[in-house]
């Protein structure tokens, strides 16, 4: 078995650094549209097929959706996860919304099925956390999981989330509530 990745440990096997870059709704667009030369070109960085693919597709249209709602949501729900120093993107992440009343954000995150059991999830919500400790209106970073995620499980443990409860996802199912304040 082998040891888990600790994402402080410059010596540590995998990512050293995930940037999180903001993808602008002309991106997201353009990533609906399939184009991934305009997308890129729009977000500032390479992005890849696993940002086209039919789950990320879904995502960007929901996301479209909801800045348009709330314009002030961009900043908080889609970023492109670059790992460092390589430069390479490695999935994509973000935020559930902005603040709501409580503080609370729920993190979101996928990495390309290429790039898993590397570390890379780990070293995004490493980068989310920091994000949201850096931002004075949240109190309470809330992940959502389904029990059988055994990989989402494990890449929680050690950043200090408590299992809060439980809830139904209509897409997903049964997903156990964690947090961390």
């Amino acid at each position: 078995m082998t040891e888990p990745i600790d994402h402080r440990n410059p010596s540590a096997a995998g990512p050293r650094s995930v940037r999180l870059v903001q993808l602008p709704p002309a991106a997201m667009t353009a990533l609906l549209d399939g184009d991934l030369a305009s997308a890129s070109a729009k977000a500032g960085v390479a992005l890849t097929d696993f940002l086209v693919a039919d789950e990320a597709r879904r995502l960007w249209r929901l996301r479209l959706d909801q800045i348009a709602a709330d314009p002030g949501s961009a900043r908080w729900v889609a970023r492109a996860a670059v790992a460092e120093p390589e430069g390479v993107v490695v999935g994509y992440a973000g935020f559930h919304g902005p603040p709501d009343a409580a503080g609370m954000v729920e993190v979101g995150y996928s990495v390309a099925p290429d790039r898993r059991r590397r570390g890379y999830a780990r070293a995004i919500l490493a980068e989310l956390l920091r994000w949201a400790g850096a931002e004075s209106g949240v109190r309470t970073v809330r992940a959502s999981i389904s029990p059988d995620n055994v990989a989402s499980l494990a890449t929680i443990s050690g950043f200090g989330f408590v299992e809060a409860g439980e809830q139904w996802d209509e897409e997903d199912g049964r997903e156990l509530i964690f947090e961390r304040h």
